[in-house]
């Protein structure tokens, strides 16, 4: 695959049962890009933009070949769990309909994937979970270091105690996120507020996951990756070294540079890597650590 040059992008409207959602379409300018990846920004769950993530999520669709969303979903705490996890699910199911404003072709449905970095991973990989659940097909789940411990318990949150974000700054952040109870949708199914809730992951779209060696957050990815491939999931996990929360937000070499060395630069071709049948030999490899 070519990298193309060109991103264009609009504003859209997505239609949600609480209203219109915001979110930015990013189009990458090749002949027949990919699908749609649906993107989940980063911000504790109280903060962040689609606006404020312009740049990253227009590299991720000039490097994957997809058309991105990006959904300025609601944020706590003027709303709560499950809240967010819907507004992702409306933007897939919007997705899902809009075959011909990615390819000009009306016929058939265009692949689909969710996506998200820090706390708009943890919603991408909730909504992975509904979409196996309700039977819908998703190509891949692509995760940039989500917390999925509410508690923070692991390792990785007191080797690098004072290192964003700690783990009192989520804890704090993850009572805001969530209500009380177990949300369940009108059609019965379980609306997670994170995947270590749920009993069985067997079913679950295939996942590309990131973090980086000086990540808090860390561990929680990696012991994730484990249960997933545990329930037979397929797992491209990759640890970027020397590198701390926020990585996606961070530019790729300039010219000269291989894009892989920056964690977007990986993701995009890993996720067309994983949902192409013909992928060129010079793609970065689906590296497992």
């Amino acid at each position: 695959m070519a990298t193309p040059t060109v991103v264009s992008w609009e504003q859209v409207s997505v239609p949600t049962p609480s209203g219109p959602l915001p979110a930015r379409v990013y189009r990458p300018g090749t002949p027949s890009p990919q699908g749609w990846l649906v993107w989940a920004h980063g911000g504790s769950w109280r903060a962040g933009s689609a606006r404020d993530w312009h740049g990253a999520t227009a590299e991720l669709a000039r490097h994957s070949g997809f058309g991105v969303v990006s959904v300025d979903y609601r944020l706590a705490p003027e709303v709560r769990h499950p809240a967010m996890v819907e507004d992702i699910l409306s933007a897939l199911t919007w997705a899902g309909e809009q075959p011909d404003r990615l390819t000009g072709d009306p016929s058939g449905a265009p692949l689909l994937a969710v996506g998200g970095d820090s706390a708009g991973g943890t919603l991408a990989a909730s909504a992975a979970l509904v979409c196996r659940d309700r039977g819908i097909p998703l190509a891949a789940q692509v995760l940039a270091y989500p917390p999925l411990d509410p508690a923070c318990a692991a390792a990785s949150y007191h080797r690098f105690p004072d290192l964003f974000p700690t783990a009192s700054y989520l804890r704090a952040a993850w009572q805001d996120y969530r209500a009380p109870g177990l949300p369940v949708a009108a059609d019965g199914t379980r609306l997670h507020s994170t995947p270590f809730e749920a009993a069985d992951l067997r079913g679950l779209a295939p996942a590309v996951m990131a973090t980086g060696d000086l990540d808090p957050v860390g561990d929680d990815v990696h012991h994730y990756g484990r249960l997933l491939r545990a329930a037979g999931v397929e797992v491209a996990l990759r640890e970027f070294r020397q590198t701390g929360h926020g990585a996606f937000l961070q530019p790729s070499p300039g010219p000269g540079g291989h894009p892989a060395a920056s964690m977007r630069g990986w993701l995009g071709p890993a996720l067309h890597r994983l949902t192409s049948p013909n992928t060129p030999d010079n793609l970065p490899s689906l590296e497992q650590t």
